[in-house]
């Protein structure tokens, strides 16, 4: 994850009320600037960049989809985090910032009605209910175009609203969905997928294969230390539907959502 160009916006305000913690009298939380306006501040960006939210230093925040390091990304918060949000300013991010020759998209929801107000751009691939066989015919789709993809400057990306819900699909989808794990981001095909941290019983054989968690807020200390290890009690601490919270090189970087 990298930081780039910083841009005027009035994201300070929001880290003023936020950290404010000793003020007497509480703050509302003014809205966060709007995705297009960030978005024009910032200017064009790289082809290889995704956009994932703006730090606390005003800085945005960036995946390079061609850098497969990172590996796939798992969105981790209690419900009303703020995790489908999450994906879908990635996916209104990408119709504003990259050509669908560059960069395309796919969901797999139990809720497909959330998604309507994503327009149908030539960057959606479709919106797929999670236990339909639609579900099963994309994932082995994306599956066989990774495995053909060796020169394409095309990413996918594969946002999955719910690891429990695809985590029931039949043996075969599993197996090329465990390979998209592994493989994908190597073959420009990059899970992005959600879960709740209050259900994460239920999905263990699953979190190791994330390098990479993004954490939204979560009450329980003790499921925020499972789940992201030391200092992750701060957790907490995020503003439900707007922060965000990484690790990298073992310190912590908080980013808020722009609104969509």
């Amino acid at each position: 994850m990298t930081t780039n160009r910083q841009f005027s916006l009035t994201v300070d305000s929001l880290v003023e009320l936020k950290q404010d913690t000793a003020a007497p009298l509480s703050k509302p939380i003014p809205a966060a600037p709007t995705l297009s306006r960030v978005l024009l501040e910032i200017g064009s960006l790289p082809r290889e960049a995704l956009f994932l939210g703006i730090a606390l230093d005003g800085l945005p925040v960036l995946l390079n989809l061609h850098d497969s390091i990172p590996g796939p990304l798992l969105v981790i918060g209690d419900a009303g985090a703020g995790k489908t949000t999450f994906l879908q300013m990635l996916a209104r991010a990408v119709q504003q910032t990259q050509t669908s020759e560059s960069v395309q998209f796919g969901v797999i929801t139990n809720y497909p009605d959330e998604w309507k107000n994503v327009d149908a751009t030539s960057h959606r691939l479709g919106i797929f209910p999670a236990q339909q066989n639609g579900t099963q015919d994309f994932i082995h789709s994306l599956t066989s175009w990774a495995h053909a993809n060796q020169q394409s400057g095309r990413s996918i990306l594969l946002l999955i609203d719910d690891l429990e819900a695809v985590a029931k699909l039949d043996p075969d989808t599993l197996q090329n969905l465990r390979w998209l794990l592994l493989r994908g981001p190597a073959r420009k095909v990059w899970p992005i997928i959600t879960m709740n941290a209050e259900r994460y019983g239920q999905v263990l054989s699953w979190i190791p294969m994330f390098r990479t968690r993004i954490f939204g807020k979560i009450v329980k200390e003790q499921i925020a230390a499972a789940l992201g290890g030391d200092q992750a009690s701060a957790l907490e601490q995020l503003e439900a539907g707007m922060q965000f919270s990484l690790r990298e090189n073992e310190k912590w970087l908080k980013f808020w959502l722009p609104s969509c």
